[in-house]
């Protein structure tokens, strides 16, 4: 498997954010294109958090 596949996902993004509202209910959203996503969904403008950066680079 590519290392790029295998981290690729919104949940590894730094624009991907958690939002919880008062009755415990969670949504996923993208900060960067204001879309609800979830934490599997993949698009083309994934930017890897740093600590996912550094797992690439040392995953080899």
């Amino acid at each position: 498997m590519e290392i790029y596949n295998r981290y690729h996902c919104c949940a590894s993004c730094q624009h991907f954010r958690v939002l919880k509202d008062n009755n415990k209910k969670i949504d996923y959203q993208c900060s960067r294109l204001n879309y609800q996503t979830k934490p599997n969904y993949k698009f083309d403008c994934w930017s890897p958090k740093d600590i996912v950066k550094k797992r690439m680079n040392t995953s080899f």
